[in-house]
């Protein structure tokens, strides 16, 4: 993994670990990680991972709405 450096204000209060933990959930809710590889930048196993989402504000689900919609769809059709 690549490092980086990152200055934050002292407000946010977030130490290293939990920096890496919220942000690892914003690439993984915005599909840019996969679930594993999220899990493994926040330092944590995948099950750890996912019960962690909800308390950072993310949703476990990085599926795109119109991909959904569609999903929803084709489910629907296979019904009728």
């Amino acid at each position: 993994m690549k490092n980086l450096t990152i200055h934050i204000p002292e407000l946010l209060d977030f130490d290293e670990p939990s920096m890496n933990r919220y942000l690892a959930a914003k690439l993984f809710e915005d599909g840019r990680l996969s679930l594993g590889k999220a899990a493994e930048m926040a330092g944590m196993s995948k099950r750890e991972f996912m019960n962690s989402l909800k308390s950072l504000g993310a949703s476990i689900f990085n599926i795109p709405s119109d991909d959904l919609e569609d999903e929803f769809r084709n489910i629907q059709n296979r019904h009728l």
